[in-house]
């Protein structure tokens, strides 16, 4: 099971996530670090989890205002081996290409996830992964139900290799992670690699999504609360190892396979 730690932006902070319920999210409070300034709060992450890759949510695109470009401009020289999975409110593949040309010359780190929440139509997604296009769908649903304005979550036809399945309402919950939603994704993308999100508490939680399929979890909460601590990390680093870690030093790493 592989790590991504994420973080939510909001008016240039990084804030808690609680439930998808973005009116209620306020700035992060973390064991990691003492600030919610994004280059510090990515720093600690990326470093806690061994990895280079981070996702971010830009929330005030996702509610209909501009993409934070100076927050993931700063992210980007801050950590200059670093990765983005950005989701930022992406309605069509031209909205991603016009923010490369202003995120330049760290552009060609920023992956980006076309979300089921925001496509503008199931057309759209056939573009979005048109050869040489790139990135991530995440298929999102809140209340048992997608969130779906598409219908891309009908077309599995058109869905690329790399799925997120975003259950917003577990997203800093606590309440674990919703593998029925993975299991339903899987039967339909069987040769897919997914990705999931919300709700994991602790290794038990990764250890089961890694069972029922889950290549990798987004993880936030769990992360800054400390019941992700490197003790935990590097057991799960250990048993993706398949046994003893040969360096106990480097043993907390979880990278994704990108």
């Amino acid at each position: 099971m592989h790590i991504v730690p994420v973080i939510d932006l909001l008016e240039g902070r990084v804030v808690r996530a609680v439930r998808g319920e973005r009116q209620r999210y306020r700035p992060v409070v973390s064991t990691l670090c003492h600030s919610a300034a994004p280059p510090a709060v990515a720093q600690a992450l990326c470093e806690h989890c061994a990895t280079d890759t981070l996702y971010v949510a830009d929330l005030d695109a996702l509610q209909g205002r501009p993409v934070q470009v100076g927050a993931l401009a700063a992210l980007l020289q801050a950590q200059p081996a670093l990765q983005l999975w950005l989701d930022a409110g992406f309605a069509a593949r031209t909205d991603f290409e016009a923010l490369r040309q202003a995120l330049e010359p760290g552009a060609a780190r920023v992956i980006p996830v076309y979300a089921s929440e925001s496509l503008r139509s199931a057309d759209e997604l056939l573009r979005c992964f048109a050869t040489p296009a790139q990135g991530l769908l995440s298929l999102d649903r809140r209340g048992g139900l997608p969130l779906d304005r598409a219908g891309v979550w009908a077309t599995p036809d058109r869905w690329p290799q790399r799925l997120i399945v975003m259950t917003l309402d577990r997203v800093g919950s606590a309440e674990g992670p919703d593998l029925d939603a993975l299991a339903a994704v899987r039967e339909r993308a069987p040769q897919a690699r997914l990705v999931g999100a919300g709700g994991v508490r602790d290794a038990a939680d990764l250890r089961a999504a890694s069972a029922a399929g889950a290549e990798a979890w987004l993880v936030a909460s769990a992360l800054h609360d400390g019941r992700l601590d490197r003790a935990a990390l590097r057991e799960l680093a250990t048993q993706c190892a398949g046994g003893e870690a040969a360096d106990p030093a480097a043993a907390t790493q979880c990278r994704v396979i990108v």
